[in-house]
């Protein structure tokens, strides 16, 4: 019996073919970027205050500038010993044509004494040329919670639709899996543009979700499924680093689409282009075999040797999947019931939840900052290209546990050392903050395929797919954590995010170091680590278990 892996040694294991449909699904990950750190420009919140008609026709006929009538009419309150503009609060005192006549020049009405209460009449903004959701349905103040939801419905989104579309994979094949989602997410986006009130617009935002993260994922699983297995972890970090590149594209895409409606159009376009990719991408000859779909799978393997210029051998007639009869048992309680197992669960599942808080809290944090947003965020962007390098290059030699480790000590000092430095060293301060984003981004690459590393065979993709459930729950808690807690204190959730991530690193010193260590088949290798230094050496198996311990040991099968 020959198995597919046989084969890609005739096809090629990183071919013309491949690289062409890599090179395909690396587009996809680049308009994702703009869907999950998008809210930092459709979400912004500009500086606004009570709006009062009568200062506003007054305004017009004297021909005052918003800052001049802001000066007469709004309550000012003391911020860090400096007098500001109050942006929830107004006089409660009825402003006549008189009192804000134009001959009164620069004197200014007092009404420190006067009644306060909250806004009436609406608000009025300093667009400075962008329009947001905020502004449009008028989320500040006593709603301001709300922009938090248009993050938090996204992730709810991306926890439902990462399951089910994996389900829905496994079960109708990548390629069926890929094109629907993206068939949901052109319909979806289009929906959240268009969307007539706030409610609706969540309920679009959850939908587009679903789809966004599940059809990324497939997308991973067949291109890793259509190479040599020693290109699978290259294949992967170059995957996730382009998210990156549409990281670096977003600020300059908002820059020149100012309106958040057709950002969001922008953002959809690439999906329904997409679709297209029915005829440029194959299904995944690995799936096909598990569905006992041997002729199909021949068929796509014989294409894929053709364009590599590769010709085949007379193995390809006894292709087959060699865990193909063996079924899968794996359950939740598998990742719980030993010792050793339930110990990578619950590292792991942080990993994920402060990779995610993290790095989105960083983020959007960039939206708050009062700066030039377009560059502090294009900066930002540069600084994660450095961290698929550094992967590459430290995890053959120095190993997985240690750069994992440092990049969570390193990401967390970093947003501590951040929150104490004062904004007039601002170029210090930013410096510090971008080896913060670089450091997160290494330990979200770095915990996908550490995760894959250190479960078993028969229970590894449901393993990875409940943990990474909490990456989704880390994107929900994030905005609150990080629009909530700035109100308080701008600092804060840097306090938090940097807590977070100084303990990630300590749990993961005591997960086990996976460099040169073949991967695992069976919970016994978990719990047992010299067994898979033994199997090398081809000891029988039978020889090393404890007694009645063999019979415990769940049979491998393909994921």
């Amino acid at each position: 019996m020959t198995t597919f892996d046989d084969i890609l040694e005739e096809t090629g294991k990183f071919g013309r073919s491949q690289k062409r449909i890599f090179a395909l699904f690396c587009l996809v990950s680049m308009p994702w970027a703009g869907i999950y750190v998008g809210i930092v420009f459709q979400g912004f919140t500009p500086e606004h205050w009570c709006r009062q008609p009568a200062v506003q026709q007054q305004r017009e006929a004297c021909g005052w500038t918003l800052r001049d009538s802001i000066r007469r009419s709004v309550p000012m309150l003391n911020v860090s010993g400096e007098l500001q503009p109050s942006s929830c609060l107004q006089y409660d005192v009825e402003l006549n044509r008189s009192a804000l006549s134009c001959e009164r020049g620069q004197e200014l009405l007092d009404l420190s004494q006067s009644p306060r209460s909250s806004c009436k009449h609406g608000w009025e903004y300093d667009y400075e040329g962008r329009q947001s959701f905020v502004t449009e349905f008028d989320l500040v103040c006593s709603d301001a919670w709300l922009v938090d939801m248009f993050q938090a419905t996204l992730n709810v989104g991306f926890l439902i639709g990462s399951i089910a579309i994996g389900y829905l994979a496994d079960r109708f094949g990548r390629k069926l899996s890929f094109l629907m989602s993206n068939l949901l997410n052109g319909i979806a986006g289009i929906l959240v543009a268009v969307a007539p009130n706030y409610v609706s617009l969540l309920v679009f935002r959850a939908l587009y979700g679903f789809g966004v993260k599940g059809g990324w994922v497939a997308g991973y699983v067949l291109i890793t499924e259509l190479v040599g297995v020693e290109f699978r972890r290259t294949v992967g970090v170059v995957y996730q680093m382009f998210f990156s590149v549409g990281i670096l594209l977003l600020p300059l895409l908002a820059y020149y689409i100012s309106n958040w409606r057709w950002l969001q159009v922008a953002f959809t376009v690439p999906y329904i282009l997409f679709l297209s990719y029915y005829w440029f991408i194959p299904e995944s000859p690995r799936w096909l075999l598990s569905q006992n779909k041997k002729e199909k799978a021949v068929e796509i393997t014989k294409a894929i040797a053709k364009e590599n210029g590769m010709t085949l051998s007379k193995k390809i007639e006894s292709l087959a999947d060699d865990n193909a009869d063996q079924s899968s048992t794996a359950s939740f309680m598998d990742l719980i019931r030993t010792p050793k197992m339930r110990k990578h669960t619950f590292i792991l599942s942080y990993n994920w939840f402060t990779s995610a808080v993290v790095y989105q809290g960083l983020i959007m944090r960039l939206g708050i900052l009062g700066g030039n947003v377009y560059i502090d965020f294009l900066i930002s962007g540069l600084v994660e290209f450095p961290a698929a390098l550094l992967i590459l290059v430290t995890i053959e030699r120095i190993g997985r546990r240690l750069p994992f480790a440092t990049a969570n000590f390193v990401a967390g000092a970093s947003c501590f050392i951040t929150a104490c430095i004062p904004d007039s060293m601002f170029w210090f301060k930013t410096a510090v903050a971008c080896i913060g984003r670089l450091c997160i981004t290494m330990t979200f690459e770095m915990v996908v395929f550490v995760n894959t590393e250190l479960y078993p065979t028969f229970v590894r993709n449901f393993g990875v797919s409940v943990c990474s459930t909490l990456c989704d729950v880390g994107g929900i808690v994030a905005p609150f954590l990080l629009y909530r807690l700035a109100v308080i204190w701008l600092e804060l959730p840097l306090i938090i995010f940097g807590s977070l991530a100084i303990v990630a690193g300590g749990l993961v010193l005591l997960l086990p170091e996976t460099r040169g260590v073949p991967l695992p088949d069976t919970i016994n290798d978990i719990e047992f680590p010299k067994r898979l230094k033994e199997k090398e050496k081809n000891v029988p198996l039978l020889d090393l278990l404890p007694p009645n311990d063999a019979a415990n040991d769940k049979p491998p099968a393909e994921v």
